[in-house]
């Protein structure tokens, strides 16, 4: 057996583990996080200004194409949980191949329409005309090593199948400082500006991969790649099936925030930059909910397997709980001293109060979407991908957008309501959630 006590979910301590599993999880988020603020910062300190719009687009542009793929190895992630706690691990090694021919055939395929469509991406962003060169070098040099993004994000969702968060945060460590390292040798050594940061992404994530394979190697894990499961079998339609839907909501719920952004900007440059600060604390704001996400699918797809439905619904609820202790103290700091965070970004007085009078009518979102996450969390590892979809989609198209809508057109429109949307169009994905959690509750009992 492959697997220590650590990463099997189905017994044991539930609180402890999830602690344990969720921390590298978050810290791993809180480095993808910072990931692209390294390129910004130091192509904005060495290289030109048309280079930061290229970098800042152009990533945009990557991180689409990189959410792709993570909604697809949620499906991986959660079958592996689920076969791992039925103890089918010649189903594991048969995933595991399929998986690898897949995603080699989708990196290869998407590499390229990258850098065949680079420069239509770039138009497509409304990239301002002296940036659109770098923007494109930017996306095509990034996309020629797409392999080595892709087969990063693979083998970390194969590991969080396994229950091991650890090495995939060793990973994230690797990658930052190379890029890094990157950056300041080709950005401000040589001066190559937007292409050397690309390239410090791309070196950084081949690197990454390299020593995944090397440290899983040396693991000598029971789950292993087999040749003859090397095709597009059975277990391809069933991880694209699953993580399909989350690929539909994650880039329509993409669109939506462009279309806040869009109500926001109509408000004057004031408005517009606050919304832009705001934006950055909310992206940390949103961290542990996200990590809670990520941790409750496999907890959860381990017990399906193990067909210890109790224990799931008592690690859901778990985590709901602990994310609510944890959001309401963010909710607090993010309430009463948004200000201050603002500032860390700003010294522009007029940006810090618009920043802080949105960050007052989100912040109730750091509590209610850990349990939103946890929700969906528990459902994505019961392979209710569809469902998750569905309720992403109405409660962005039919509370978040247009209480925002509404809000923006108001005179006087105030930000603190504009922000408030997001949180109410949170709580109605719960109400949606609780009533589907005690239908499908039902329906398994029955079982």
């Amino acid at each position: 057996m492959c697997m220590n006590d650590k990463q099997d979910f189905t017994q044991g301590p539930i609180l402890s583990k999830l602690i344990t599993f969720m921390l590298p999880i978050l810290l791993s988020l809180v480095l993808q996080s910072l990931y692209g603020a390294v390129d910004l910062l130091i192509v904005g300190r060495f290289g030109t200004t048309a280079g930061i719009s290229g970098v800042s687009v152009g990533g945009n542009v990557m991180n689409l194409f990189t959410m792709l793929l993570n909604a697809i190895t949620m499906g991986v992630t959660v079958i592996m949980g689920q076969y791992i706690g039925a103890r089918r691990f010649e189903a594991v090694n048969k995933l595991i191949s399929n998986a690898v021919a897949f995603f080699l055939a989708l990196s290869l395929f998407l590499t390229v329409l990258i850098i065949i469509f680079a420069r239509p991406l770039a138009r497509a962003m409304q990239t301002p005309e002296e940036a659109v060169g770098l923007t494109v070098e930017y996306i095509r040099i990034c996309g020629a090593g797409f392999i080595f993004i892709t087969f990063y994000n693979f083998i970390s969702a194969i590991l969080r199948g396994i229950g091991d968060s650890n090495t995939p945060l060793v990973f994230v460590a690797i990658a930052s400082v190379v890029n890094i390292v990157g950056d300041l040798i080709l950005v401000a050594g040589f001066k190559m500006n937007v292409a050397g940061a690309a390239i410090a992404t791309v070196a950084a994530q081949a690197v990454s991969v390299v020593l995944s394979l090397w440290i899983i190697k040396r693991k000598n894990l029971q789950f292993k790649f087999e040749k003859k499961y090397f095709n597009f079998g059975s277990e391809v339609p069933h991880f694209v099936k699953l993580g399909l839907p989350l690929t539909v909501q994650g880039f329509l719920t993409n669109f939506s925030f462009l279309a806040l952004n869009a109500f926001i900007n109509r408000l004057g440059l004031e408005a517009s930059s606050g919304y832009g600060v705001a934006q950055k604390i909310q992206m940390f704001v949103m961290l542990v909910p996200g990590a809670l996400m990520q941790s409750m699918a496999p907890f959860v797809s381990q017990n399906v397997g193990a067909q210890n439905e109790k224990r799931a619904r008592k690690g859901m609820l778990c985590g709901q709980a602990m994310g609510s202790v944890i959001g309401f103290v963010i909710m607090a700091v993010t309430f009463f001293f948004g200000d201050f965070l603002a500032r860390l970004f700003t010294e522009d007085d007029a940006v810090v109060a618009r920043a802080f009078e949105f960050l007052r009518g989100f912040s109730p979102e750091a509590v209610v979407t850990c349990i939103l996450f946890s929700y969906l969390g528990y459902f994505n590892g019961h392979s209710k991908s569809l469902f998750v979809m569905i309720q992403g989609l109405l409660q962005t198209f039919m509370i978040r957008l247009p209480v925002s809508y509404v809000m923006s057109i108001q005179p006087n429109a105030s930000l603190t309501w504009i922000g408030f949307a997001a949180p109410l169009a949170t709580t109605f994905g719960i109400a949606m959630c609780f009533v589907y959690y005690k239908m499908m509750g039902r329906e398994l009992d029955r079982k």
